[in-house]
C-alpha cells in the first residue's frame, strides 16, 4: 500500500491578505520570526493577484474586509485552476460560527478566531504546511466503486471523477485505506490536519458533510461510529 508524508517546505511563502495593517504587520512578524517568507495584501483583489503570481503555500485570509471579502476571494481561489489546491486558513470574528461554517463550506482549510494568540496561528499555519501529500510510490488503491489514483490525488467512483480538494482526498485515503475500521476523532485530526491530540473542533464534521454531498449516492460508504470517529465499509443491502 503506498503512503503518504508530510513535508515542511523550506522557506516556505505566506500570504496575508487583510485590510487592517495592524493585523497584517501582527501575523507577519509571528510568521517572520518562524521562518517564513510573507507576502502582504491589503484587500481581496489584490490578495487574489498575489495569489496567482506569488504562488505561496498558504494564504491567511480575513473574513471581514470590504469591498471583495474573505469568503468571496477563498471561492475565487478555490474556483481557479492554478490557486485551487493552496491551503487557506480563514481570519473571523469571535464567536461568529456562521462565518467559520461558510468558509468551510467556501473551501477553507482551517479558520482562527480573533482575537487569538500568536503561537496557535504559527501552529495552524506548520499544520497546514505538513500537508503537502508527497506519494512515496505510485499507484492505486481500491475498495469497492472506489479508486484512488495516489500519484495523481484524484478518486474515481464506478469510474467517473469526483472533484475533491486536497483535504478531502487525504481524509477518502485515511479512511479506505483502513477499510472496515473505526477511525477516532483524535487520529484523523492528527494524521489529516496535523492536530495535536484532544483538540475540540467541528471542522472534521463540517469536512465529512461536505464530503458526503460530494459523493452523492455513495455517501454511505462513509459512516458515522457515534461519539467516537468514522469509518469506510459498504452500506449494509437494503
Amino acid at each position: 500500500m503506498s503512503t503518504f508524508e508530510y513535508a515542511m517546505p523550506d522557506n516556505p511563502t505566506i500570504l496575508i491578505v487583510d485590510d487592517e495593517e495592524d493585523v497584517r504587520e501582527l501575523v507577519g512578524s509571528n510568521l517572520r520570526r518562524a521562518g517564513m517568507r510573507v507576502v502582504e495584501a491589503a484587500d481581496g483583489l489584490q490578495g487574489i493577484l498575489f495569489a496567482r503570481s506569488q504562488m505561496p503555500n498558504v494564504v491567511v485570509l480575513d473574513v471581514m474586509m470590504p469591498g471583495r471579502d474573505g469568503l468571496q476571494v477563498c471561492a475565487e481561489l478555490r474556483a481557479d485552476e492554478v490557486t485551487k489546491d493552496i491551503p487557506v486558513l480563514m481570519l473571523t470574528a469571535k464567536g461568529q460560527t456562521s462565518d467559520r461554517i461558510a468558509g468551510l463550506e467556501r473551501g477553507a482549510d482551517d479558520y482562527l478566531a480573533k482575537p487569538f494568540s500568536p503561537r496557535e496561528l504559527v501552529l495552524r499555519v506548520q499544520a497546514l504546511l505538513r500537508r503537502a501529500i508527497v506519494s512515496k510510490e505510485a499507484g492505486a488503491l481500491k475498495e469497492g466503486p472506489f479508486e484512488l489514483d495516489l500519484a495523481g490525488v484524484k478518486l474515481t467512483i464506478d469510474g467517473a471523477h469526483v472533484d475533491l480538494t486536497l483535504l478531502e482526498f487525504k481524509l477518502v485515503h485515511l479512511l479506505v485505506s483502513r477499510k472496515g475500521a473505526v477511525v477516532d476523532r483524535d487520529t484523523i485530526l492528527r494524521e489529516v490536519w496535523g492536530y495535536a491530540d484532544n483538540v475540540r473542533t467541528r471542522t472534521l464534521d463540517t469536512h465529512v458533510k461536505r464530503l458526503r454531498e460530494k459523493l452523492g449516492a455513495h455517501a454511505d460508504w462513509i459512516q458515522t461510529s457515534r461519539g467516537f470517529g468514522y469509518v469506510f465499509k459498504a452500506p449494509a443491502q437494503a
